[in-house]
């Protein structure tokens, strides 16, 4: 941890609009492997809800947007793409409560550029500083993986974007990616965990389909996805290579591997990669 970051760090104050899976996973594992200390505050429509989950690592929680703003310098949008007018409009009424240019806002909204954010707000950079980004719920495990998308020099002057890189890094890996990349890796990662949720329930149905105890094959299931990904990290062999090495001539490998060329399992990840993406690019209007 650089020393810059550290001191950034110790005066940020990290707050969330929106309290859904997404920002509970991103508080979860900031405050679990000790980034930060504590939320400073987290807003969300259902108070009841927001102090049931998320009373034990937040100091504030709200129904009022505009206090987690007042509250905190780096604020995450965690709402739904199609909320994010509403939610801009409301914190307009209260722009008399901060220093915008203060703030940090950090958009977790799918299909949403920053352009349509400035939109949104009115106001341009470096007086509305954004950064974008799409990180998944494994964050929550410090195993998350996160994209980034780069900022220009002119919109981004004190380097919001490299600490926001830094920041998310600690939950597992982050990089800075160009935008025409951004949706297709939020394709991949971010909405790649329930992929390999459904591939673990797949193949533990299997097992269970040969006599194995439920609990005994998702175990076995999980594991064996665990171990194959951190083989492939820590190797850094081509997942070809690696497969190879699994698969002895005329073994039981082989014939599984058949199988699933026979159902077709590589163009339907591809194909799922494709769906995910145009979705991505659908979901909000750019402006």
């Amino acid at each position: 941890m650089s020393n810059e970051f550290k001191e950034r760090l110790a005066t940020s104050k990290i707050g969330f609009i929106g309290g859904g899976n997404m920002a509970f996973a991103i508080a979860k594992g900031l405050v679990d492997f000790r980034v930060i200390d504590a939320v400073t505050a987290v807003s969300g429509p259902h108070l009841d809800k927001l102090q049931d989950n998320w009373s034990r690592m937040t100091k504030t929680c709200t129904t009022e947007n505009w206090e987690v703003v007042q509250q905190c310098n780096v604020i995450f949008l965690c709402v739904k793409p199609h909320m994010l007018t509403a939610v801009v409009n409301e914190l307009k009424s209260h722009f008399n409560k901060f220093v915008l240019p203060d703030k940090l806002f950090v958009s977790v909204l799918a299909g949403t550029s920053k352009l349509k954010i400035y939109d949104d707000f009115g106001i341009s950079p470096p007086q509305l500083r954004v950064v974008r980004m799409m990180p998944n719920t494994p964050v929550q495990v410090g195993e998350g993986c996160c994209a980034v998308e780069i900022n220009s020099a002119s919109e981004d002057p004190q380097g919001d974007a490299l600490f926001v890189n830094c920041l998310m890094g600690h939950l597992g890996t982050s990089e800075i990616v160009p935008p025409e990349q951004f949706n297709a890796l939020g394709a991949l990662s971010g909405s790649g965990p329930a992929y390999i949720f459904t591939v673990i329930d797949a193949l533990a149905d299997g097992a269970v389909k040969q006599g194995i105890p439920r609990a005994l094959a998702i175990k076995f299931a999980s594991q064996t996805v665990c171990g194959a990904a951190k083989t492939q990290l820590v190797t850094g062999k081509h997942p070809g290579v690696l497969k190879d090495e699994v698969c002895s001539p005329g073994g039981t490998t082989i014939c599984a591997i058949h199988e699933l060329e026979k159902g077709g399992l590589r163009a339907t990840f591809i194909n799922a990669i494709e769906a995910a993406t145009k979705r991505s690019q659908e979901m909000v209007p750019k402006k």
